[in-house]
């Protein structure tokens, strides 16, 4: 299994499109241009109300300082989108796949 298998439908997400272009942008600019990023948790589910913004980072490259980049994602974040609750998990070529990792895999939505 790749770790490109999520979801790839933009309907099921309480994210608005200019959130959306946001996050990939950080996201870019931190991880570089192959880094894709995926949201899941309470975020994907339409019935729900409120939550943190969970996000999966993932490359098929070794990401280096994998720890002070997410940090540094949330920061970003937190200042062009508001002071929220943000999680980032990061998942390299070379990170060790936790559950958690396979789960955003397979219930999150790719922005």
């Amino acid at each position: 299994m790749t770790p490109f298998n999520t979801i790839d439908i933009m309907a099921s997400m309480r994210l608005s499109s200019s959130t959306q272009k946001i996050i990939r942008v950080a996201v870019n600019e931190i991880f570089g241009p192959d880094a894709s990023v995926t949201l899941f948790g309470s975020r994907v589910d339409n019935s729900a109300r409120g939550g943190d913004i969970d996000l999966l980072v993932q490359s098929e490259r070794p990401i280096s300082q994998c720890e002070r980049k997410a940090l540094q994602l949330v920061a970003r974040l937190q200042i062009r989108l508001g002071d929220q609750p943000i999680d980032v998990l990061v998942l390299g070529s070379q990170t060790v796949r936790q559950p958690v990792h396979e789960e955003a895999i397979r219930t999150g939505v790719r922005l």
